[in-house]
């Protein structure tokens, strides 16, 4: 980054007070960063700045589905781990706190691996190595929680610890005891130590009647603190195996430093996967406190913020008017109004939403705005001045402008609060001009506030410029914060000052002094915020009324498709039903036909009547289905045609039943008001006036003159009435289906019938034709496959006797 553009996005993020946004961030932190996160970065490059978005989106995504990411028992353990590079050693509660904070990256890995499919680029940026488990798990047996060396760290520090402590449990029932027997001269009834050394407290005046090494004297001089002569050598024991304790200790300690040392890149690496992980979480937590959106970032300079908040006065619980912003690369937004109206606020929503897009944090606005990437950001916002140059307050401000002025660019944002202010107002607004447009010949994407009248005019003649105001509610005399795009604002000086105790007669007199343009210019400024608000009330109204609109289509088409699935539900029940009596029917049907075969005369009269018990059983099914439709709940089509006589009804047509939600054919013709159809396997009685034209009758083959059999007379193409789909259905459905067909085929005197089983891997078609070759009853002449016209392998054709 260059010295200039840092000095410049220094000064912004001073003017736009970024240093209150990190620590809105840092108060959102888990980890150390709580505590230590000074300031964020802020990407220099397109790709960083979209990286970091996507990885807060897929955080906020994760919070909202309940599944944040797992950040607990991270520690700051930076500090340690640069000092172990100089080659020292680690004491254990640094030890155990760098096993904590592995143990929260090994966690964090494997929670990203689970919901890698969600959160990609997050499972991609803060994975570690899966190898420093196994130091995690050396750390933890070798180190207790409170930081001490497991005894089971090495086999001689255990065997040292008991050494320890049996000499110091001797040493202490010995003392007991003589407190006992020299109660008489010894001050107080305990023992304690001094200089490691474990002594008793003895009167000064008696302490020649224990023997032993004196290790020193209470304050007052009246208890003398002696070591027994008794325990001086149990002392110099318990003092050796101390000093072979610490040394295996820190022993212990070395190693386990050198194992940490060894992998110091991989720590170093999870350390900072857990900050990243920590910092992405903190912006999808203010993203939710904020109500704010990943908008799309784009290459080009480009800010479009639908109902844009000042994040800074959310987080702080003011009730923040949302506004439409807009900027464009070699453009200049013109924003007035009057004075705390709200100008300088939206100039730093602009502000902050560049740097929060570029820095990976969500931007407080609406779904669908977009952040362009803006390089440097420019701002002078504020009433600065620079005490220790003598520099004046417009001195300063120009100052402020010439730098601006020589770092923007084409891919820069400039935000300047007051242009060319604090000066001569006729020069103040030819310079306010001048720089305007300079800014925009270099390209800068440029918002400024202004109470300059000759630069809000330039704005409605220049089409690089836009006009925006701050309206002010004259009735209440107080803004309203609301932005308004293409309409100059009025300054309103004298209606604030009015609100603020103004005389009447200063007021008066100062209207009388006003330039005629001013007040021409502020007559018509008044007269479009008028028609403004005509409008906005207007559109609100519409707005309100489009919603409503919206609310009741939804609900009714929340109700009509509770109906629909209600149906659905009830006519799937009493389908399954339904298909059940249907199944065992055909095996009525199955054992009907067996006794057929097995019986040893069939002369017609013995067909004639199983044939009515076929139909009879039929029948009763057909009856059953026919005001039953077993499908998925779907909306009638607009189009359900025209109502057919039945003189208009025809076998072979195509009809649609409205009632049915389905097309279907015609297999026979009218009779006493009812016409027989076929939904697919499916064939029922409905009402002539339930029917409504769709297609053109089927013509059927006419027989051919030369046949000279009935057989063949009687034959005809296929058609809906003599053709059985079985297509996609199970072997034994379809067996089943097609000897229920050629019964009927048989019983209406048919010579050909015609089963659709499709090509396919050829198993349904040859079962079927194996099945009909096997087990044709009396009434099956022949079976073969389909010719060209009557569709080929696709087809099997029975001949009927």
């Amino acid at each position: 980054m260059r010295d200039e553009e840092l000095d410049g996005l220094t000064k912004a993020q001073h003017d736009l007070e970024w240093s209150r946004l990190v620590e809105a961030v840092a108060a959102r932190c888990t980890g150390p960063l709580r505590e230590t996160l000074e300031a964020l970065e802020v990407h220099e490059t397109y790709e960083a700045a979209r990286v970091a978005l996507v990885e807060a989106a897929e955080a906020a995504e994760l919070l909202r589905l309940d599944e944040p990411l797992p950040l607990d028992g991270i520690r700051d353990v930076r500090r340690p781990l640069a000092r172990l590079e100089k080659q020292g050693a680690l004491d254990g509660t640094e030890l155990r706190a760098i096993a904590t904070t592995l143990g929260a990256a090994r966690a964090l890995r494997k929670f990203l691996a689970r919901h890698r499919d969600r959160a990609p680029a997050l499972h991609q940026a803060c994975s570690t190595d899966p190898t420093l488990d196994r130091l995690v798990d050396e750390l933890e047996r070798a180190v207790e929680p409170d930081g001490t060396l497991a005894d089971t760290a090495s086999p001689e520090l255990g065997r040292l610890r008991t050494e320890v402590a049996n000499l110091r449990a001797r040493i202490v029932g010995r003392l007991e005891a003589m407190l006992l027997k020299h109660a008489d001269i010894v001050q107080d009834r305990f023992h304690t130590l001094r200089e490691g050394r474990y002594v008793i407290p003895v009167r000064t005046d008696a302490h020649e009647k224990l023997p032993g090494i004196v290790h020193g004297t209470s304050g007052s001089g009246a208890t003398v603190f002696v070591e027994p002569k008794a325990i001086v050598n149990q002392g110099n024991r318990l003092k050796m195996a101390q000093g072979e304790l610490e040394r295996e200790e820190a022993r212990i300690l070395g190693i386990l430093s050198g194992r940490v040392r060894d992998r110091g890149a991989e720590v170093s690496a999870a350390v900072d996967a857990l900050d990243r992980a920590d910092l992405r979480h903190a912006a999808a937590r203010l993203s939710k406190d904020l109500g704010a959106t990943i908008p799309k970032l784009s290459r080009a300079p480009r800010m479009r913020l639908i109902d844009a908040r000042h994040p800074l006065l959310a987080l702080e619980g003011v009730e923040v008017v949302a506004n439409d912003l807009e900027l464009e690369a070699g453009g200049a937004l013109v924003m007035s109004g009057p004075n705390a109206g709200g100008k300088t606020v939206s100039l730093k929503v602009l502000g902050l939403a560049a740097l929060m897009a570029r820095a990976g944090l969500p931007v407080p606005a609406n779904e669908g705005s977009e952040a362009g990437f803006f390089s440097p950001v420019l701002t002078d916002v504020g009433d600065e001045q620079s005490l220790q140059k003598n520099l004046s307050t417009f001195s300063a401000h120009v100052t402020n402008l010439v730098s601006v002025l020589h770092a923007s660019g084409p891919s820069a944002m400039v935000l300047l609060d007051e242009i060319a202010t604090g000066t001569d107002p006729h020069e103040g607004a030819a310079l306010a001009c001048a720089l305007v447009d300079a800014l925009c010949q270099k390209g800068a994407a440029l918002a400024v506030t202004t109470h300059y009248e000759r630069l809000k005019a330039m704005a409605v003649e220049d089409p690089r410029l836009r006009n925006a105001s701050v309206g002010f509610d004259v009735a209440r005399m107080a803004p309203t914060f609301v932005v308004r795009r293409d309409v100059p604002g009025s300054s309103s000086a004298l209606a604030v000052a009015q609100r603020f105790g103004m005389p009447q007669g200063v007021l008066t007199r100062a209207k009388e002094l006003l330039p005629d343009e001013s007040r021409t210019f502020d007559a018509l400024v008044q007269k479009l915020e008028s028609r403004f608000e005509e409008l906005e009330s207007e559109r609100a109204q519409a707005e309100a009324a489009r919603r409503e609109a919206e609310r009741l289509r939804d609900e009714a088409a929340l109700e009509l498709e509770r109906r629909r699935q209600r149906d659905h539900k009830k006519l799937s029940e009493e389908g399954a039903r339904l298909m059940e009596q249907l199944r065992q029917a055909r095996a009525q049907l199955k054992d009907a036909r067996k006794a057929l075969r097995k019986s040893e005369r069939h002369d017609e009269a013995a067909l004639r009547k199983i044939r009515e018990q076929l139909d009879g059983v039929g029948a009763q099914v057909e009856g059953e289905l026919k005001d039953v439709v077993v499908a998925p709940p779907a909306a009638p089509p607009k189009d359900v045609g025209t109502p057919v006589e039945a003189s208009e009804v025809e076998v072979g047509q195509r009809v649609y039943v409205p009632r049915l939600r389905t097309e279907v054919d015609v297999v026979e013709a009218p009779s006493k008001g009812r016409v027989r159809v076929a939904a697919g396997p499916v064939k029922l009685w409905v009402k002539v006036d339930e029917i409504r034209k769709k297609d053109a009758p089927r013509e059927a083959a006419k027989p051919t003159a030369s046949a000279p059999s009935a057989a063949v007379s009687r034959s005809r193409a296929p058609a809906s009435d003599n053709t059985l789909d079985v297509r996609g259905m199970r072997v034994d459905d379809a067996i089943s289906m097609t000897e229920s067909f050629l019964d009927r085929m048989f019983g209406a005197s048919e010579a050909l019938a015609y089963i659709l089983h499709g090509v396919g891997s050829g198993a349904l078609r040859d079962a079927i034709r194996e099945h009909l070759g096997q087990h044709a009853g009396q009434y099956v002449r022949s079976v073969r496959p389909g010719t060209l016209e009557e569709g080929g392998e696709r087809m099997t054709v029975v001949q009927l006797r």
